[in-house]
């Protein structure tokens, strides 16, 4: 694995930050991540991890091309990843197009009430 395309695709994971508050979002823990694991490890770990939401937003923006999941797919950085990794971004993609919404979004529910 080549350190420069490693550095390439870390400053790219960087940059996806940028791009995201431009479109009204900051993904400050998904750039706490890559700041501290790496590019490649942080996108990794991300791809497989549920309720994520930022291909969400970048997809309601119609700027998914500003994904991780997208930056993990192009040729050029498929030498990073295991064909896992890049089939699991593509499957991500795939369902961002098509409205599907994250595997794991949290929601609010009620386990137990208090009776007076």
């Amino acid at each position: 694995m080549s350190k420069t395309l490693q550095a390439k695709f870390h400053g790219e994971m960087l940059a996806l930050y940028d791009h995201c508050a431009g479109i009204g979002f900051r993904p400050v823990l998904f750039r706490r991540l890559v700041i501290l694991k790496g590019g490649v490890e942080a996108a990794k770990e991300l791809v497989y991890k549920p309720g994520t939401t930022g291909l969400e937003r970048l997809a309601e923006a119609r700027k998914i091309e500003f994904s991780m999941e997208a930056a993990m797919t192009r040729p050029e950085y498929r030498t990073l990843f295991a064909p896992l990794d890049i089939k699991e971004a593509a499957k991500r993609l795939e369902g961002s197009t098509t409205r599907e919404r994250s595997r794991g979004r949290l929601t609010a529910t009620v386990t137990h009430t208090k009776q007076a």
